[in-house]
């Protein structure tokens, strides 16, 4: 009796080949892409995260829209590249009090490759990302994208907020020169004036009673640690929120009965 073979999955299964391929043979360029295609159907076998990238991505959007909304992802790429940016001034810099902080920064900026223009761009991306921060509130705020049911989608953005003011004021200090250190000292000084916890505060940011060396390294772990994973967790929060409840139309646009409720090729209208 011949031997029975169980047949090949459908996903193991030979692809037809493509037309005008010489001698039946794919080019190593169609090869690539049917690797890389293969790799991806495989992964997402096991894992279905297609269905979460569909649902994150395409999705329907009011009418009206314009480049007013794309103020918050002009903000989230400005934190990639901090958090880019970040990263390899972080292999170079030392959290040292006695010298070693203001000379790496030096290296960075005079000798190392591209250092000052990666410097460069993480100083002045923060100010671009603080700018941006404030446009996107101001929007969301005159557009009224923070009522109901967007509150919480609003709250986390105002704390989104805070905490970048946070990130660039745990930054000036870095650099540890005299502009940074005096400048720290005030800016920490106004904390503990606050009440209730502008004391405590201003305890937790100096590590201690008196601005010391290890003050330098209680700024290097907020900025470095602390904060971007909080950042990272309530962006990721922020984004989840705006998929699942949409954007909201301007508010110039009045919104009409939609003629046939049964019907999904209506494009979406949202109230704000």
């Amino acid at each position: 009796m011949p031997k029975l073979t169980p047949p090949l999955p459908k996903v193991l299964q030979p692809k037809p080949q493509r037309p005008g391929s010489p001698n039946g043979k794919p080019s190593p360029a169609d090869a690539a892409l049917d690797a890389g295609i293969s790799v991806v159907d495989w992964i997402d076998e096991r894992t279905s995260l297609s269905g979460g990238i569909r649902w994150m991505l395409f999705r329907k959007v009011p009418r009206g829209v314009n480049w007013f909304y794309t103020l918050g992802s002009a903000t989230m790429f400005a934190f990639l590249s901090q958090a880019v940016t970040g990263v390899f001034l972080a292999m170079y810099y030392r959290p040292d009090a006695q010298g070693g902080a203001y000379e790496s920064i030096r290296y960075l900026t005079d000798e190392a490759f591209l250092g000052q223009f990666v410097r460069s761009m993480h100083k002045w991306g923060s100010s671009v990302m603080v700018i941006l921060v404030f446009l996107h509130m101001a929007r969301t705020f005159f557009f009224g994208a923070y009522k109901y049911p967007r509150e919480l989608t609003w709250v986390i953005g105002v704390v989104l907020l805070i905490l970048t003011m946070a990130m660039s004021f745990s930054g000036y200090l870095l650099p540890f020169d005299e502009r940074a250190y005096w400048a720290t000292i005030v800016g920490v000084n106004i904390n503990g004036t606050g009440p209730f916890i502008g004391p405590y505060l201003s305890d937790f940011l100096r590590a201690g009673p008196e601005f010391g060396a290890t003050t330098l390294s209680r700024f290097y772990a907020i900025h470095m640690m602390l904060i971007p994973g909080a950042m990272a967790a309530l962006i990721g929060a922020h984004l989840y929120l705006i998929s699942k409840l949409g954007i909201s139309a301007p508010p110039w646009l009045r919104v009409e009965p939609d003629p046939d409720p049964q019907s999904e090729l209506q494009p979406e209208r949202v109230e704000v």
